[in-house]
């Protein structure tokens, strides 16, 4: 049997317990070449289509295999931020019971004046969760990109600031356009962004699924920028072209990104987004079909990580 160095297993100690650590606790599954299995939660905003309370959505996570949840705290979502003090405990311990974890949130929060930041925020850390990712800003067509560049930044001086002071990281998501286009969509405004900002405070959750749509095989040299930035790695399969399909059945499998992921030792929770029609045109939109759409989902997503 291949033997450790002393360095190399000082090493892969120190990376699985900050991996456990950022998911909340537990043991995590070990690779064959002994580095412990990244945990995989999922974006919770598929549960809304099926108007699940928060056992059924504890429940419906276990059954498909998944370590917890990236839950909507937001207009519409899972949790309404004004419910959030008393909501998101409940939540939080319905997950607990089944041994699932909520490292991570998804907010429309986009500055310290966004409606209840400061309950969110704080209840959140009380909880364990470790990074939240922020609303979008719409790009306006009577403003030029680098000053609503500029402007996004000025709003996020003060909410790192609060960031800091909750111990709590955000993140910005990479998103194409979808009707509307977002500032921060294209990799190079998503540098200009965040550049100057201490990554634990203000980071990246790097969608390759949107980078791939809107910078085609030219997102890697971006991605070389945005490492130092890297908090969160969000994982959807869609064609380059931009139409989401179920996970092994576009582009993202052959992009290298999750080889990628395992240079950079990443050891973060991975999110895994439902964005494809796993109903089949509404005619199977069940219990059933959804425990199923997510135990393939992340069945490929592990193949993924494991071959890179």
């Amino acid at each position: 049997m291949h033997r450790l160095s002393r360095r190399d297993f000082i090493a892969r100690t120190v990376a699985a317990s900050s991996t456990v650590a950022l998911c909340g606790g537990g043991a995590l599954p070990i690779l064959a070449d002994g580095t412990p299995a990244l945990p995989i939660v999922v974006f919770s905003k598929v549960y809304q289509e099926l108007k699940l309370s928060f056992d059924d959505a504890a429940a419906v996570t276990a059954e498909a295999g998944i370590d917890g949840i990236d839950c909507p705290v937001r207009p519409g979502g899972e949790v309404l931020p004004e419910h959030v003090t008393g909501e998101l405990p409940q939540y939080a311990s319905a997950l607990r019971k089944r041994g699932l974890q909520m490292p991570l949130l998804t907010t429309a929060i986009t500055g310290v004046a966004s409606p209840h930041t400061v309950e969110i925020l704080r209840t959140a850390k009380k909880l364990g969760v470790k990074f939240y990712r922020l609303g979008f800003i719409i790009r306006e067509s009577n403003a030029s990109a680098s000053k609503q560049v500029r402007e996004f930044k000025a709003q996020l001086k003060d909410l790192a600031a609060l960031n800091k002071q909750v111990g709590i990281g955000a993140i910005v998501q990479n998103h194409s356009p979808s009707g509307q286009t977002y500032v921060g969509g294209d990799l190079t405004e998503l540098y200009e962004i965040v550049k100057d900002f201490d990554p634990t405070q203000i980071g990246v959750a790097f969608d390759i699924g949107h980078a791939l749509v809107v910078h085609g095989d030219g997102w890697h040299p971006h991605f070389e920028k945005l490492k130092p930035h890297l908090k969160i790695a969000y994982v959807k399969d869609v064609k380059r072209e931009g139409r989401w399909v179920p996970f092994g059945t576009g582009d993202i499998g052959s992009t290298g990104y999750f080889k990628l992921l395992r240079e950079l030792n990443y050891q973060a929770p991975v999110s895994l987004h439902i964005e494809f029609d796993w109903t089949d045109g509404g005619k199977a939109k069940t219990r059933a079909a959804l425990v199923k759409a997510l135990q393939e989902s992340a069945r490929v997503l592990r193949h993924w990580l494991a071959s890179a």
